[in-house]
């Protein structure tokens, strides 16, 4: 007999709790599924379950059994699911979040040509600055920037972004420009305040040393176009990603502000739920993104 039909029969019994519901489960006789089941102990020559006139349940053998039989049984299956997946077009509803500023300024310009190329998926964007929980909070996938937390989730990194801290030239005029991360302290910093490490910004120093700037910041705020706004009037000196002060930077409205320090780069992640395969939508999606991203350098993104 076929072995994986044996073990699906077996473990369909510990599931079902008893010879009857497992056949209607699936959708074969009763004396089928005992046939199964027996000839799986005779191969083993192990007695997998307890049978009494009430009830049918695992022997301590057959119950360390089951849970290596149901792992096979589920990537046998999700095996299956890859090979369907992978000859199905993409399609149904694609849930993403992303934060806002980069959903605004590079996602959202993109996004029709995404579902021009895919008509059969719809896309739900959810622009907000925390961290989802994707399961819980049934998303698909979200798109990510710089160091990812610890977690279970699969990741893809999609591109990089620099990050260069950048004033007015109305503010240099009026209060310098600092020679030394440590003439920071003396200036107005201009902070986001839903990044996770609070008011600190992690600088190169051109040595490679990596250094702290703790400030309490002049003006905080939790959206990355307010900032780049507060810079631009002269407010002070914001530490922001390319994709945010690129078309500023080349209209004259913003300068370096340390054009000495090593350039710092953010990875850009598409993160997704973990399985052994992934979704024909999320696939299409991450693919369509990379494909996108590498037309384009770093200091645009």
């Amino acid at each position: 007999m076929d072995r994986l039909t044996e073990m699906e029969a077996f473990a369909t019994v510990v599931d079902q709790g008893g010879f009857t519901d497992a056949a209607k489960k699936m959708g074969i006789s009763k004396s089928a599924v005992s046939k199964h089941v027996s000839s799986l102990e005779a191969r083993l020559g192990a007695r997998l379950l307890n049978r009494t006139t009430r009830r049918v349940s695992p022997t301590e053998i057959g119950l360390a059994y089951y849970d290596r039989a149901r792992r096979v049984l589920n990537d046998a299956g999700e095996a299956d699911a890859l090979v369907t997946s992978m000859q199905t077009a993409p399609s149904g509803l694609l849930r993403i979040s992303v934060a806002t500023d980069f959903g605004v300024n590079l996602l959202s310009p993109i996004l029709g040509e995404f579902l021009l190329e895919y008509p059969e998926i719809t896309v739900n964007m959810v622009l907000n600055n925390r961290y989802v929980e994707l399961i819980s909070e049934g998303f698909d996938m979200a798109i990510r920037i710089g160091e990812l937390e610890d977690s279970s989730l699969r990741a893809r990194k999609l591109t990089e972004t620099t990050k260069r801290m950048i004033a007015a030239p109305s503010y240099f005029q009026r209060y310098g420009r600092p020679d030394k991360i440590d003439d920071l302290n003396e200036h107005k910093l201009l902070h986001y305040s839903n990044q996770a490490n609070g008011n600190v910004w992690k600088l190169t120093a051109p040595s490679g040393e990596r250094r702290q700037v703790r400030s309490a910041g002049w003006l905080t705020v939790n959206d990355g176009q307010s900032l780049l706004h507060a810079a631009i009037s002269g407010l002070g000196i914001a530490y922001l990603p390319s994709f945010l002060y690129f078309s500023a930077m080349k209209d004259g409205l913003i300068e370096e502000a340390m054009p000495g320090l090593p350039v710092d780069m953010q990875g850009i992640y598409a993160v997704y739920p973990p399985g052994r395969f992934t979704q024909p939508k999320v696939r299409a999606f991450i693919d369509f993104l990379a494909r996108k991203f590498a037309e384009k350098g770093p200091d645009t993104w």
